[in-house]
């Protein structure tokens, strides 16, 4: 007995898309290296708002005067939603300098960190991890 045309597409479209590979969610401690803290200052340059995690990519000046992204990542949307946070609120104001603290990750020469706190110009800042990580005082 032979499958009817749209049962046969059905189960072409089954393998097909079962075969493309398949993103895990991965935890914060197989990612990043939990007993240290960097401290980053730069300007954000995009907020990538999308599930699971948020994204902000930073600009980071080095010493000797390139730039450097470094990827930012955050907790769950749904959750910083919940806390009020909003993408405009996470982009700050534009050219605006933030300092980021954060874990950095556990492969060398991967320019990305899981943000705990970050700081705007005007002494506004967030905290998106628990952390007793203090950033000094607006002077």
């Amino acid at each position: 007995m032979a499958l009817p045309v749209s049962a046969l597409r059905l189960t072409i479209a089954v393998v097909l898309l079962s075969a493309l590979p398949v993103q895990a969610h991965h935890s914060v401690q197989g990612e990043f290296d939990l007993d240290d803290r960097i401290t980053l200052t730069g300007t954000v340059s995009e907020v990538v708002w999308v599930n699971p995690h948020a994204y902000v990519h930073l600009d980071v000046k080095n010493d000797d005067g390139t730039v450097t992204t470094w990827a930012l990542e955050t907790g769950p949307i749904a959750r910083m939603r919940r806390g009020g946070l909003t993408k405009q609120a996470l982009a700050g104001k534009p050219g605006e300098q933030v300092t980021a603290v954060g874990m950095p990750a556990l492969r060398e020469g991967n320019n990305s960190i899981w943000l705990i706190k970050i700081a705007y110009e005007d002494g506004k800042y967030y905290i998106l991890y628990p952390s007793p990580v203090e950033l000094p005082a607006k002077n």
